[in-house]
Order: structure tokens, then sequence, then C-alpha cells
């Protein structure tokens, strides 16, 4: 579109007057990735906790000069060729716009929503209809309230049908979803009973999901949930739309009748219309199975004859939706992303790699990734290698026919192999060292086998982190503070036991004000990879100052013996150098570390001191003074926790009037941000709400669960009543069960205590007690009643089992679980 007519869709008013009509091509908006600058349109989102009118001055330096604005920065003032138009809500507006665009099109639409399989369920769809259909569909999981618009701006002319998946957000969000879709045909999938504060009941989830399908031509859902068939039935505006239902339910239209599980394939039969039907998947897990039910029902709608369906669906890949972030062999880092998805997948990708800055070195492996939408084969890979040497990639080692053909386009360190078994028979992986590595193709088999050659750690008990689910705990805290209260992030004990560069680079990216970390190694840790963001150390050894002054950390400091420690240490230094910024503990009633009241008025006295030796460059520069709350989780104690609040106002004051300059003030912990919102001072400092635990089930509802501790069945064994299991023979078999054996034990960090019974996890969506006593590597699980064999996966906490839930079995806080998996255990971090 022209930039005239999309003022005219938006009612937008032009700032400063431009006359000029440029053609727009690209959207962009949220976080998404910089397409080409020329023919650009970026849309500044603005939200209580997020306002990308900030973006708009570095965009403006990579060439974009329109801009959907809620008002004009003021360091963007008189930029006399940015084209800014002014409009209520931009939001609304891209919606307005994609909207419009969507009117262009009759093609079919489907839309899809739920909260399982959305995503599985589009790409199969897809995959299954690219053999005689030009397929438009969402990218990725790209249904957030920006991704809905910017997917359907995607449409083309040319395109036979397109696949469209939104997420459920707040109360009204779906139908703006559907004013901006407008779909002919609808597909519900599962509905789960997880609740949010927007949504209390699965009631108002289904409610919600349902305004999606007003005005379909066919509503695609199963039949087997009584209280979807209900709400589908109750609804005015879908009483007379079509269904095509699935499920074993008298009345499905397609009515499923069995399932045999066999050699890593399930097959399924069913009737339709009086025949008997059946497909073969190559999955076996329940969701898979959902899934393909929802595309099965959808190719016969579309009148595929069984046949083809059959041979199509025999060979449905899988859907790899999250990039993963491992340790590889010899000191690399791995990301591994199996999600082919266009160029934007690439650019998401090589951003995500360029976030793993404890690596100088990165390559790419490309593997088998065919030309994304709209390219041609030549100005795929010209654009590839573009994009490999504006992010300032070291080497590219492509797999695969096509992109060997077109080794010229690249410029940088290249080696090419025409398929996977020969890149790993040819390539000694001793090539790679001390450098970050991106796998991206297709997740086949071949995929798979360079992924667990490039891994270290081959141990299968590992610690999955979400870093989404971390960002969205981010996000929460900060639409608590007040505007211009800074925030510190704790990333302490290896993150709470997370990992601690891999953390504290997306807290890097996500532009937190500070990072705290216990101990001087911590910080130069941070620093070795990378991390610039201002880093206190809350216990700094004193030996160690000149390590801690090289690597720029900012001690906390406590008593009146480390404030002279390090006072001697900066006289003793022959260089001159700026002043060290120190961080000043109070100590108000915790009674931990910190200058208490007494000992207060011999530091102010020791600071001013300071002031007036130093004039204009003193020796150290007071970077903050903070406190402790000792109980702000407790409200019986909130009289205590106001009085240590009332006590850190009196005496941060003293040090401020000393001081003679602003000094930052901070006392709130994540319970606090929740709790006292009167208290946020200057800045505050989260930690363990960060990690997904929140202060009481309000805030535990706003909060992601961040972390999964998984692994697997080594063995399983049948034993007779009369037997006993572990040492000192502690569980007695009064009956006959099965056993499982996993790879676990108290050397992962799996407390002894979580043995005999107390503790359970997770196999195929049931629970399994553990008996006997947990071992150093290992412990044993009670299989009675759930259908499991070996190699299957336990989940010892996550999202079916919340590490609270465990915390409480084992008597004792989420900290002290996080904190004690070793680091032996391999952790894994992903991205959608």
């Amino acid at each position: 579109m022209f930039i005239s007519e999309i003022i005219s869709i938006l009612n937008a008013q032009r700032i400063p007057g431009h006359s000029g009509d440029a053609e727009i091509s690209s959207l962009l908006a949220g976080s998404r990735h910089l397409p080409a600058t020329e023919g650009c349109l970026f849309f500044a989102l603005k939200s209580a906790r997020n306002d990308d009118h900030h973006r708009i001055e570095e965009l403006y330096g990579k060439g974009v000069r329109h801009f959907v604005v809620q008002y004009i920065p003021e360091n963007m003032k008189g930029r006399d060729d940015a084209d800014f138009l002014l409009v209520e809500n931009t939001l609304d507006a891209l919606r307005q716009l994609a909207a419009a665009h969507r009117k262009q099109f009759t093609v079919p639409i489907t839309g899809i929503t739920g909260d399982n399989g959305k995503t599985t369920v589009k790409e199969w769809l897809a995959y299954l209809l690219a053999a005689d259909r030009k397929v438009v569909k969402s990218p990725k999981s790209y249904y957030c309230p920006a991704g809905v618009p910017l997917a359907v701006w995607e449409m083309q002319p040319g395109d036979d049908i397109a696949i469209f998946e939104a997420g459920r957000s707040q109360p009204g969000g779906m139908q703006r979803n559907r004013e901006v879709i407008q779909p002919t045909a609808g597909i519900l999938t599962g509905v789960d009973a997880v609740f949010d504060e927007h949504f209390t009941t699965r009631e108002q989830k289904i409610e919600e999901d349902l305004q999606l399908f007003t005005g379909v031509k066919t509503l695609i859902y199963c039949a087997d949930h009584a209280d979807v068939r209900q709400q589908v039935a109750g609804n005015p505006a879908l009483k007379e739309i079509p269904a095509f239902t699935w499920g074993t339910a008298r009345g499905s239209t397609l009515r499923r009748q069995d399932t045999v599980i066999q050699n890593g394939s399930a097959t399924l039969t069913a009737t339709y219309k009086k025949e008997q039907l059946a497909i073969t998947i190559p999955f076996t897990d329940k969701a898979a199975i959902e899934n393909a039910m929802h595309c099965w029902a959808f190719l016969l709608l579309m009148k595929y004859s069984p046949k083809v369906i059959a041979e199509r669906m025999q060979t449905l890949p899988a859907v790899g939706t999250r990039m993963e972030l491992k340790e590889a062999i010899n000191n690399c880092s791995l990301v591994s992303d199996g999600y082919p998805s266009g160029f934007h997948s690439l650019q998401t990708a090589v951003d995500f790699l360029n976030r793993q800055q404890q690596h100088t070195k990165k390559t790419v492996i490309l593997l088998n990734f065919p030309p994304g939408r709209g390219y041609g084969e030549n100005e795929w890979y010209a654009a590839i290698a573009r994009l490999l040497a504006e992010n300032n990639i070291s080497r590219i080692i492509g797999i695969g026919q096509a992109v060997a053909q077109h080794a010229g386009e690249f410029t940088i360190e290249k080696s090419f192999f025409p398929d996977a078994a020969s890149f790993l028979r040819d390539f000694p992986l001793s090539g790679f060292r001390d450098e970050a590595i991106l796998l991206k193709g297709v997740q086949t088999a071949a995929f798979e086998k360079i992924d667990s050659a490039l891994q270290e750690k081959t141990y299968k008990t590992k610690l999955e982190i979400n870093l989404d689910a971390i960002t969205h705990n981010l996000d929460h805290f900060r639409s608590k503070l007040t505007s211009g209260v800074r925030l510190m992030a704790m990333v302490k004990a290896f993150s709470y036991g997370s990992g601690s560069f891999e953390i504290a680079g997306l807290l890097q990216s996500r532009q937190v004000d500070y990072l705290g970390v216990a101990s001087i190694d911590e910080g130069v840790e941070l620093r070795k990879a990378g991390i610039r963001t201002p880093i206190m150390v809350i216990n700094p050894e004193e030996q160690y100052f000149g390590k801690m002054t090289d690597y720029q950390l900012e001690p906390e400091i406590y008593n009146l013996r480390t404030w002279r420690a390090l006072l001697e240490y900066i006289n003793s230094r022959t260089a001159p150098a700026p002043p060290v910024p120190v961080h000043i503990k109070l100590d108000t009633g915790m009674h931990r570390l910190g200058f208490g009241d007494n000992d207060l008025p011999q530091l102010l006295e020791e600071l001013a001191k300071i002031r007036q030796d130093g004039g204009e460059q003193p020796a150290v520069h007071i970077a903050s003074v903070f406190s402790h709350l000792a109980a702000s989780d407790n409200p019986q104690l909130d009289r205590f926790t106001h009085r240590q609040i009332v006590t850190f106002k009196r005496m941060a004051q003293q040090v401020k009037t000393v001081c003679g300059y602003p000094v930052c003030r901070h006392i709130l912990n994540s319970a606090g941000i929740a709790r006292f919102p009167e208290a946020q001072f200057d800045m505050v400092r989260l930690g363990i709400g960060l990690y997904g635990i929140g202060v009481n089930e309000t805030e535990q509802q706003h909060l992601k669960n961040i972390s999964t501790l998984k692994t697997v069945i080594s063995q399983i064994k049948q034993l007779p009543a009369g037997e006993t299991v572990g040492y000192n023979r502690n569980h007695k078999v009064t009956r006959e069960i099965r056993i499982g054996i996993i790879p676990i034990g108290y050397a992962d960090g799996l407390p002894r205590k979580f043995g005999n019974g107390k503790g359970s996890v997770w196999v195929n969506e049931k629970q399994a007690p553990v008996i006997g006593n947990v071992c150093m590597d290992m412990c044993m699980i009670d299989l009675s009643g759930i259908t499991a064999q070996e190699n299957d996966e336990v989940i010892v906490f996550g999202d079916a089992q919340p590490v609270t839930e465990v915390a409480k079995n084992l008597e004792t806080i989420p900290y002290e679980v996080f904190t004690n998996i070793s680091r032996r255990v391999k952790r894994s971090y992903f991205q959608e």
C-alpha cells in the first residue's frame, strides 16, 4: 500500500506534513526483527508494560523512515526526513490496516485457537496442503496481539488458502482477532484448566475462544468435551453454523474407533459417512494424536480422498516451535532451531545466537533450509549471505545440494556438504572450539543426529529453562513499577540454579538496570561472558578488590571493616582511576549484613571526609543505599515490615544528605514489589519472582513456570510381593508391582528426603511415587496403573508438578530446591 492509502485507512495525522507518497511493503511491530528498511512501516506499540517509542531512534539510525506513533519522542523532533503518522492507539491502527489488507482477498481462511496444539495443527495443515495449494500461515508461534495482524499482512495475490492462529490474551481480544482474520473456517483445539488473571474458569476460556468463529462457514472441534458442545450449542452466533466434529462421542462427524500403537507409530481408525477409514502417523503421544484428528477432519472437509490423506499423514514432520540453547563440545554453546519458517525465522535465530556473548566466534550450520515464501532460490541464498555478514557471523557450514550450489554468495569462512552423513563423516568435530553454533533446519532424523553429535553432555537428566517465561515474569513485575523506578535482577547462585550468563544475557537484552550476584567470581564470570550491565556484588571478598575493579563490579559495603579495606585498596593504586561505585547496606531489622543505627554516625563521618578530601574526584561514589526486608511475604508481620521501611527512609536520607548528590535507594524484594508498592523508592530488586514463584496465590496466577526438571526411565522391572526396593530394604513390596529406575539422585540435587513415598514424579500425565531410599545417582518409582516403557519422559517438577508443591513435600522452600540442582544436570534453554 501507499502511505496515502494508509493515512486514509487509519485516519492518521501526518507529521511534519510530508507530501511524498512512499510505497509500504513490510510492517514492523513489537520485538519483531527488522526486514528491509526500504518500504518498512514501524508501529510503536505502547502498553502498561512496554513502550516501543524508545526504539524509533535506533530504527531511524538503521534506515527506517516511516512510523505510526501515539506521540513523537523528544529525541526525534526536528528530523525532517522522518515520516510520522499520529494515531490514538498504535495497536488498534495496526489491526485496522491488516483488516483492510485482508478484505482484498476471497480465498478460504482458517482461524485456529485453543490452549494446546495450535501451532502444530497449523504447521501440519500447511504441510499436508502444500503439495497442491499455495499456503500462507502465521510464522512460528506468532499469535500475540501484534502477531495476528502482522501474519495477515503476509497474504499475497496467488495464495490459495490462509491458516492463522490466534492466542487468547484478555477478554474481548478474540473478537478483535476475528475482525482482522475474518476466518471462513475455524478449528478449536484443546482448552486446558490452567487459569490466569483474566480467565478464572474453563467456561470463560471457551466462551472467549468461540468469539473467533462468529461468521465462519464450518467449525471443527472435538465432540468428546461436553462443555465445549454445550457452549457451541448455546452461542447464538454459532447455533446455525455447521460443525464438523470428531471424537468417540456418538454423533461425531468423524467418529474415532480405535488406536493401535506399534513401532513408534499410531494407527487411528474412524468412521466417516458410514465408511471405515484409517490413517497412520509417525507419533504415539496423546497430543500428537489429537492434533492429527483435527487435521484429518479438516482434510475431509476440504474433500481430499481418504487415500491421499492416509499417504500424507504417514510423513507428518516433527514441529519444533522453539530454539534451544545447550552446552556443546569443546567449550562451545549450541543453539538448535528445527523450525524453518522463512527468513524471519532465520533472523530470529541469528539474533538469539548473537545474544550468546560468551563467545566471539559464531558459526551457522544450515541444514536443508529451503527458500522461504516469496523468494526465488538465487534471491534466497543472497539474502541469507547478507544477513550472516551483517550480523558478524564468522562461518557458515551448508548441508544440502541447494545451499552448496550457491556457495559463491557467501564471503565469510565456509564449508559445504551434500548431506548430513557427509558432514558427520568428513568434518572433524574438533573444528568447533570456543564458539557459539546455530544449527538451523528441518527437524528430521538428520537434524537430530547433528544436534546430538554437537552436544557435550549426554546425561539424560536435564533442567529445561523457558526464556519466554522469564521475559513474561520480568514484564509482569515491571508493570507494577512507578515510572522512573529502576530494576535490579538477582542472578546470584547460578541464577537460582538456572544458569548464570544465559539468564544474564536475556536480562541484558531486556535492558534491566542492574544485576545482583553473590560473589566477585560470579560477577567475573558474567563479564567474561560479555555482560555489560552494571553488577552489584553482595558479599565481596576484600582480598579480591583489585579483581573486582578490573571487571567493573560494584561492591556492597556492609560494615566499617569492608569500607576501610576498600579505601586502603583504592589508596594503594598508583595509576589514576575513576571513583569506585559502592552500595551501602543498612540493617533495618533483618540483622544479617549491614550498618545498624549504632554504626551509622561513624559511617557518615567517613563519607563526609571522603567528600571533603576528594574534591571534584572522590575515591568512591555511593551508587545506592539499600536494605533487606525480613518478612515482606508474611502478612502477619506487616507492622514490622512497615517499621523497617520507615527506618530505612530515615537512615537513607542521612546518607544522601552527607553525600550531597542523588543516591539511589532500594529495599523491596519480589514479595515487597507485590505487597508494598508505596516503598519502591528509586529501584527494586527482583529475585525469586523472576523465576516464577509468587508471594501468594493471586500473584502466582500472573507468573509462569520457568523450569522443568526431567529425566527418563532407564529400566522397568516387575517385582512380586515380598521383595524389597533400595538400600536398607526400606520399601517392602506388598503386592506385585512394576517399578521404574530413573537416573536422578541426591548428587543431582534430589534430596534423600524425597524417597520412601515422600515425593513423586509424573510419568505420562500420571503421578508415580518415589519408593525406597534415593540413591546417589538414581531412584526408583512405582509405575502401578501407569502405561509406560523404558526411555519414557519423567517430570520431577514443572507445569504438571510445580516446584512449590515439591518444596512443600520436602518441608523447605523453592529457593532451596532450585539451588540444590547440581551443575552436572544439563541445562537447556529454549525460546519460542
